[in-house]
């Protein structure tokens, strides 16, 4: 009863299941399942998530309208830099809000409104990118027939690829794109297996649809072997965050049907946070109708289809333990479950691999650094700051910021470049990361 009770979080609307769960259901349902992939199922190959690229538009937008360096918001993993973005973003006015379903395709055309500079740009980002062993799982489980049919909304040729190595050749997948959609009619009704067909487009072909207007009007044909192909077999959506209308439209369509998804439907989400609205609506309602699966907690792709592979039989695995040996495979911890434990153990002698190359600048009217302590210290905020000639070089959020010196008469409100050389001497910039690095242990 206890492990039931770990497996399904009661204040979620739908069932959440845990990634060994997800793997044994797997396992005694061969051939039932076919896929999704999004963009997250590529991510560890190297490109870039639609997160990734919403933020790479941003920062563009930014950089040419304001004319400022890119340097000085190089950095998109510091939430400064991206508050700072997207404040600019939202005072532009036209654009979706944050998160919204249209917003990567809203800063997609707005960046890149040609037809040609949208596929140089994509194929900029998957140019060189190699198989991971979560593609290589997937061809080895295509090879033993465990699955038959995968769908993607992505443009890279990474499944294809991945088969041309487990298959040694490229005779081996159907490809389905745009640009031949009945190709896909025939592949499924003869049975071509196994099969990918990108609903979105491949990276080859000139019918690429990444704008409002192109997602809008997916491919018909498409779309109803989509919602036909749910009504026959199971479905795991991986790496799919469910931000277009054009696939959540064909899902919530395929529901409608007497029996959708008779293999079971696994949405395979990262992180503890829930998914976007309309995918917890579109889960609410599948567990309403008694669809058999839910939300699958998990840590990434390739964990998972290795975790898939462990309990398939009679697998040739050749190729994987070739990958295996050739490439560093980093594998989170496990995470501690219920009561249990593991120890941790904390090392005195960390390498720091990255450092923050902004801060925050504030020029106002204060006076030397004891000043500068007494103000964040009075306010009670969470701040690091120093005072240099050019400024308050501070990190923190801007908020508490702000309220720290809101009485000195704030000037200007920008981002301070920290260059590498002014860490080779005692430098403010050296001083204030030394007492970020105090401040985290």
């Amino acid at each position: 009863m206890a492990r039931q009770m770990d497996n399904i979080m009661t204040d979620s609307p739908f069932t959440t299941i845990l990634g060994d769960d997800f793997a044994r259901r797997f396992s005694m349902r061969p051939g039932s399942l076919m896929w999704l992939l999004g963009a997250g199922a590529s991510a560890s190959a190297g490109i870039p998530t639609a997160w990734n690229m919403i933020w790479d538009f941003k920062q563009q937008l930014y950089v040419s309208q304001r004319q400022v360096s890119l340097k000085s918001v190089s950095d998109l993993s510091n939430p400064a830099v991206r508050q700072t973005i997207q404040s600019f973003i939202e005072s532009q006015g036209g654009f979706p809000d944050t998160d919204s379903p249209e917003e990567y395709a809203a800063l997609f055309e707005a960046v890149y409104p040609s037809e040609a500079d949208r596929r140089a740009y994509i194929d900029a980002k998957i140019k060189g990118a190699k198989p991971s062993y979560g593609h290589l799982a997937l061809a080895t489980l295509m090879k033993a027939g465990h699955t038959r049919l995968s769908w993607s909304t992505n443009f890279d040729p990474l499944v294809a690829d991945a088969c041309a190595r487990v298959f040694d050749g490229t005779g081996a997948l159907t490809t389905v794109a745009l640009d031949a959609p009945e190709l896909g009619r025939q592949t499924l009704n003869e049975d071509r297996w196994p099969a990918e067909i990108k609903l979105h487009g491949d990276f080859r072909s000139r019918r690429l649809k990444k704008t409002g207007d192109e997602l809008r009007q997916q491919d018909a044909t498409l779309r109803d072997l989509f919602v036909g192909a749910c009504n026959r077999s199971g479905l795991i959506l991986a790496g799919y965050s469910g931000r277009d209308d054009s696939i959540m439209d064909a899902l919530e369509e395929a529901l409608e049907n007497t029996s959708p998804f008779p293999g079971g439907l696994f949405w395979l989400h990262r992180g503890d946070s829930l998914p976007l609205d309309r995918v917890n609506a579109f889960l609410e309602k599948a567990s309403k109708k008694g669809v058999d699966g839910g939300l699958v907690r998990i840590d990434n792709f390739d964990e998972t289809l290795r975790d898939l592979i462990r309990l398939m039989p009679n697998l040739d695995t050749t190729v994987l333990d070739q990958f295996a040996a050739e490439r560093a495979i980093v594998s989170p911890p496990p995470r501690a479950r219920g009561r249990a434990s593991y120890p941790v153990i904390r090392l005195n002698g960390l390498q720091i691999e990255t450092l923050p190359t902004i801060c925050r600048r504030v020029v106002c009217d204060i006076g030397g650094f004891r000043e500068v302590s007494d103000a964040i210290q009075r306010a009670g905020v969470n701040v690091l700051a120093t005072r240099s000639a050019k400024g308050v070089l501070a990190f923190g959020d801007d908020n508490d910021v702000r309220a720290a010196l809101s009485n000195c008469n704030i000037n200007e409100f920008d981002l301070h470049e920290i260059e590498k050389r002014r860490l080779r001497y005692d430098s403010h910039e050296r001083g204030l990361l030394g007492s970020g690095l105090i401040a985290s242990r």
